[in-house]
């Protein structure tokens, strides 16, 4: 496929809502493709008949390999990582970043890779903040960067973030979003083709020189537990295990907090379990005339009961969050 304009779309949370009315603005198919991810996880998807049915602009699920041809809407299916490589859609099962497969980042850098200033990355509502790092390489490489107003988004987090960590080329209501994606895709904005822009050393060269690596740091991946790297993509924090788990520093954090959360909660089934086992030895003791002995058995049951329910106490305990959208160091 000969490179031209591509648009890409990030959503999350309230994201069905956002998209059908999204769709909904589109009073015809553009002339370009329009790539999607929404965190489904490994759910069942009907994201697909419900853009159908919502506008004009055919919706699909993509497939491995398939060209991503203008006119039409392809979405990330479950479980699945969307790119677009040489104007085909890529499909795989890539470790998950920001705790989410489907994950916007990926598709997005994808596009500021092949697409460069012809790229259109779009944040709509969503928690946290992925997509921000993604649509920063859309804008490094010439690319125009949009994200929902957040006072207009269900979720304001993710358009915050993107708000917070680049220079946005247009912020706008949902509403006026349809509208401002035919300008630029009929060229009345003014947006670049992949080949009229001449490269810069500011967005020249690998994508990967946008985020430099500096020493290992003493933390482990949530999800595999292998060593995590620092790397920073603008203002933005990232860590990366060597097996591919990518997260932000705030998905980090939500992340250790629900590893944390696991392990007491196991904790926690432990103690009540070694209670009702020590109770009932106390009581089998106490049956066959051992007082002593079933007195023990009954202090070490009390012991675990009252250990268990002030672990059940600090575990919800209210505990800090870190903002999606502080600023970065």
């Amino acid at each position: 496929m000969t490179p031209g304009s591509i648009i890409v779309i990030g959503a999350s949370a309230g994201g069905v809502t956002a998209l059908r009315e999204l769709t909904a603005g589109l009073t015809s198919p553009l002339p370009v493709p329009i790539l999607i991810v929404l965190h489904v996880g490994a759910l069942r998807s009907e994201l697909p008949a419900l853009l159908n049915a919502a506008g004009v602009t055919p919706a699909k699920h993509g497939k491995d390999g398939e060209a991503a041809h203008a006119g039409q809407m392809y979405i990330a299916p479950p479980d699945r990582h969307m790119t677009v490589v040489d104007g085909h859609i890529r499909l795989t099962r890539g470790p998950k970043e920001n705790w989410a497969r489907p994950a916007i980042d990926p598709l997005f850098r994808s596009a500021a890779e092949g697409f460069g200033p012809a790229a259109i990355g779009v944040i709509l509502t969503g928690n946290l903040n992925d997509g921000s790092a993604g649509l920063h390489e859309i804008k490094q490489r010439g690319g125009v960067a949009i994200a929902q107003d957040p006072d207009d988004a269900a979720d304001p987090e993710m358009p915050t973030s993107a708000a917070t960590h680049l220079k946005l080329d247009y912020c706008l209501p949902l509403a006026k979003i349809p509208a401002l994606l035919q300008r630029l895709v009929t060229k009345e904005e003014g947006v670049v083709t992949a080949n009229s822009r001449k490269q810069t050393p500011e967005n020249e060269g690998n994508m990967s020189d946008a985020e430099k690596f500096d020493r290992p740091i003493t933390v482990t991946c949530p999800d595999c537990g292998g060593a995590l790297r620092r790397s920073e993509v603008g203002t933005m924090v990232k860590y990366s295990c060597h097996i591919g788990h990518t997260y932000t520093a705030e998905h980090m954090a939500a992340a250790q907090f629900d590893d944390m959360e696991k392990v007491m909660r196991s904790a926690e089934r432990i103690l009540n379990e070694r209670a009702e086992f020590c109770r009932q030895m106390g009581e089998k003791a106490g049956a066959v005339g051992e007082a002593a002995a079933g007195e023990i058995w009954h202090s070490a049951s009390r012991q675990a009961l009252e250990r268990a329910y002030t672990l059940r106490d600090f575990i919800e305990q209210d505990w800090i969050t870190p903002s999606p959208v502080a600023p970065g160091p």
